[in-house]
């Protein structure tokens, strides 16, 4: 029997090699995808595991939107007033619903505020969202956005803490018997309008919005921002907010003076913290 005799040898053994590395590399990615997709199944059902109880949950929304002007004429003669809507947010965090008693579960240590962004109808004014103190709340205050993007709260643990904390600066405490309040401004909509002289008096709320012709769907507003809570378990969960800022209705919206928009009794998992877990 003669042998079979291949030419060019090393052409064919170069290729032996190359179709076995491309055999190899296939497999690998295969096993691989494999992997991957079983790593995702298990996080996937460990994630929901940790989540079929929410420990911390929102269980109340409140929005309260009217309007003010700043006033820049001399004598405050209401000749030169930059007109600003504003809408402050009280958010309810209820952590009883799972646990009854206050333990290192439900407790919170650290509580913070970030990824915060706002859409709004139109480019009119500036537009910013921070803390506002409880004490201020349905009352007009200058509110700049945070340094960092990050709403940091000092956590009240004690009543002599209670007693020597300062409420202009982001407050909550452990047990969560104080709502989450910030406040959203939209500043100078319209610069530099002017009183009729025939005007005796100005009232400064939503009404001034419709005397300087303002179009109530050009101001609407969208927030959105993760509300971020650390128990004594040194567990993470997070709430992923949106607000819709609808100052319009059909009776007439803030037009009237002010809006009181709110849910209270809130149902649905849409309203639950989500515990994070890490990928293992």
């Amino acid at each position: 029997m003669k042998k079979i005799r291949i030419k060019h040898e090393k052409t064919f053994l170069a290729f032996l090699i190359i179709l076995l590395i491309i055999l190899c590399l296939c497999y690998a990615n295969i096993a691989y995808s494999y992997y991957s997709r079983e790593q995702f199944f298990k996080s996937s059902l460990r994630i929901a595991n940790q989540n079929q109880n929410s420990v911390f949950r929102i269980s109340k929304i409140f929005l309260y939107s009217s309007a003010n002007a700043i006033d820049n004429s001399e004598n405050q003669s209401l000749q030169n007033l930059d007109i600003c809507q504003y809408t402050d947010i009280s958010i309810t965090v209820d952590n009883t619903s799972y646990i009854q008693d206050l333990t290192t579960t439900n407790t919170v240590q650290k509580l913070y505020i970030d990824n915060i962004n706002i859409k709004t109808n139109s480019s009119s004014g500036l537009q910013s969202l921070n803390y506002k103190n409880f004490n201020n709340f349905a009352t007009f205050q200058d509110i700049s956005n945070p340094t960092d993007g990050t709403i940091n709260f000092n956590i009240i643990n004690t009543n002599e803490q209670n007693d020597q904390a300062d409420y202009n600066l982001p407050t909550f405490y452990a047990d969560c018997s104080n709502p989450i309040t910030l406040g959203y401004l939209n500043k100078g909509i319209v610069k530099g309008f002017s009183v009729n002289n025939e005007v005796n008096s100005l009232v400064f709320n939503g009404k001034l919005l419709q005397s300087a012709n303002v179009n109530l769907d050009d101001i609407g507003f969208t927030l959105t921002f993760d509300i971020h809570i650390i128990n004594y378990d040194n567990d993470s969960f997070v709430y992923h907010a949106s607000v819709d800022g609808n100052l319009n209705n059909e009776n007439n919206g803030i037009y009237n003076g002010y809006l009181y928009q709110g849910k209270n009794n809130t149902s649905g998992s849409e309203y639950d913290f989500f515990k994070e877990v890490d990928a293992q």
